[in-house]
């Protein structure tokens, strides 16, 4: 068995520098961390938890339908975020998480819709964030800027177990390198302000998910409130080959 000792100290590095951070941006409420322990086992995990980590991501549906699983009982106030790309067969099963409390990667109408099927089977309802590719890149998950103020409204209209909470976003790598101002994190703020505008809302009631361990501290900067941060808690990454 692995020593996550390390775990904890990371972690109140990590939450040390966003509460600094928030204050420097005059941020009313400090943003949200979550902890990306996607291939990390479920002692890091415990680990994070034991130090009052609640809300965890992951990437990949298999592997959090098991540690969802696993955990339920030692950890019964985790709040899972799903980060990872969706498969539409695959969603009825994300669908049944214990504890899942976000899906931060909705990107069509589509995704909505088998998703508030799912979810009226089982009476039960989810917070969402769209993801918007704001770096115009080929492959990059998420919707055309264009069109994210259609899809929201869209799915708000027709998917009554899915309560839209905010925008989603990863920035390019160039932009992620850079340390003063993150031209993709500008993009979700602007867009932020026509979705909430196109629904009657105010801009603060839709959250931003923007920001990793490279450039949390640039997204904060910028309005995040959801910050997604694995590497600088959990340590490196070994990925099965």
């Amino acid at each position: 068995m692995s020593d996550f000792s390390y775990v904890a100290q990371n972690l109140q590095a990590v939450l040390g520098a966003i509460i600094r951070e928030s204050k420097l941006a005059n941020q009313i409420n400090v943003p949200r961390l979550v902890a990306v322990s996607k291939t990390f086992p479920a002692e890091a995990i415990i680990a994070a938890y034991n130090e009052g980590q609640r809300h965890f991501g992951e990437n990949y549906i298999q592997e959090l339908a098991t540690k969802s699983e696993a955990l339920k009982t030692q950890c019964p106030d985790i709040r899972w975020h799903y980060i990872g790309h969706i498969q539409s067969n695959k969603i009825k099963q994300l669908s049944k998480i214990p504890n899942l409390f976000y899906i931060e990667t909705i990107e069509s109408v589509k995704h909505a819709e088998i998703l508030q099927s799912a979810l009226n089977e089982l009476d039960k309802t989810v917070n969402v964030f769209l993801q918007v590719n704001t770096s115009g890149e080929e492959g990059k998950g998420g919707v055309d800027m264009n069109k994210t103020v259609e899809i929201a409204k869209e799915i708000v209209k027709s998917a009554s177990k899915i309560n839209l909470a905010g925008l989603m976003t990863i920035g390019s790598i160039n932009e992620s390198q850079r340390e003063d101002e993150n031209a993709d994190f500008i993009r979700l703020l602007n867009i932020r302000k026509e979705v909430a505008s196109s629904l009657g809302r105010a801009e603060e009631d839709l959250e931003l998910s923007m920001g990793m361990s490279s450039d949390y501290l640039v997204a904060i900067r910028s309005g995040s409130t959801n910050v997604r941060v694995g590497s600088s808690i959990f340590g490196n990454r070994t990925y099965k080959k």
